[in-house]
């Protein structure tokens, strides 16, 4: 049973940096296709970025693009999102998600096997 853990969230001021962490384990971390999704309150959850299995390939939300930045490291077995020029609509509670998938990405939240216990980032003054 393959185990999510995000960590790195936190509390930001807008236009600042966090780097976001997830751990995996109990499964073969580098047979699955990565995704970081987030869930504001009261909004359906959302896709941020996602990577396939070797890193070759990635994908971002138009709303992410040019600030964030997802990668991988297949030794370690964790996935990292870097969000910089954080705004206050990037607040959200964020979710690692994994699928066993040797090719391409994954874009839509229902496809992932495993999920993450999520990890809060909140952006304010």
């Amino acid at each position: 049973q393959v185990q999510l853990v995000e960590s790195g969230g936190g509390l930001v001021q807008p236009g600042g940096s966090l780097r976001l962490s997830c751990a995996s384990s109990g499964g073969t971390f580098s047979s699955d296709a990565m995704g970081w999704f987030r869930q504001a309150p009261g909004k359906e959850r959302e896709i941020v970025a996602a990577i396939s299995r070797t890193g070759g390939i990635t994908y971002y939300a138009e709303f992410v693009k040019g600030r964030f930045t997802i990668s991988r490291d297949n030794a370690k077995n964790t996935v990292s999102l870097q969000m910089n020029s954080l705004k206050s609509e990037d607040t959200a509670v964020y979710y690692c998600a994994a699928k066993r998938l040797y090719g391409g990405i994954v874009r839509t939240g229902p496809e992932y096997d495993y999920w993450g216990q999520g990890t809060q980032v909140t952006v304010s003054s």
